[in-house]
């Protein structure tokens, strides 16, 4: 597998995981068919838009090609029909959340290292990849942006966005340094819920 179709890959699982979330808050809400597809669009798009349009790449790679809506049609369709088997999991908007995290962190740094950026503007752009969905997806469902006020997520995106940067700096790269700084950053948003690891706050008086 070339490091080109295993990086579109990654997009195209990123961009499901995320979608899922979005349709699964979708359907929490009590949105109809059409409100579910559209959530679960801007949740697995909106990090990819953001991304395009800061590195010049326009019109985003959402508007060029049919692939990106198309998955997360799927993933609407899949919450639609399949959704309380999906429930049975444990928390799994957070699950899917943390996937997908991952995944664009990565992917994002990755782009952004292709198209000429230094290690902190790639570190910083894998970061907003990763938290732009999801950052969407909780304002259009009228929630507070977990990123303002849950659990280590956006500093969970940013080490595995780090660490791949990091990889590419040492030479390492492909399948293994991309899959290994998915799952840093997958387990750190999981454990940061699972233990309850949260940033400091400022005092009150």
């Amino acid at each position: 597998m070339t490091a080109t179709t295993f990086f579109s890959l990654l997009d195209v699982l990123g961009t499901f995981a995320f979608g899922l979330s979005g349709a699964l808050v979708a359907i929490r809400r009590r949105l109809d068919i059409f409100g579910i597809l559209v959530l679960a669009a801007a949740t697995g798009t909106a990090g990819g838009i953001v991304r395009d349009l800061l590195l010049g790449d326009v019109p985003p790679e959402v508007l060029r090609t049919i692939w990106p809506l198309a998955v997360t049609s799927l993933a609407g369709l899949c919450a639609f029909f399949f959704g309380p088997v999906i429930d049975r999991l444990t928390r799994p908007v957070m699950l899917l959340d943390a996937a997908g995290l991952g995944v664009f962190a990565v992917a994002g740094c990755n782009k952004a290292l292709a198209a000429g950026l230094e290690w902190p503007g790639a570190v910083l752009l894998g970061m907003i990849t990763a938290i732009g969905g999801g950052v969407l997806r909780d304002i259009m469902a009228a929630e507070v942006p977990r990123v303002l006020h849950e659990e280590v997520y956006a500093l969970a995106a940013l080490a595995g966005a780090a660490a791949y940067a990091t990889c590419v700096a040492f030479g390492l790269t492909g399948a293994w340094a991309a899959g290994g700084a998915v799952l840093l950053a997958f387990a750190i948003r999981v454990a940061s819920v699972r233990y309850g690891w949260t940033l400091p706050r400022a005092g009150r008086d």
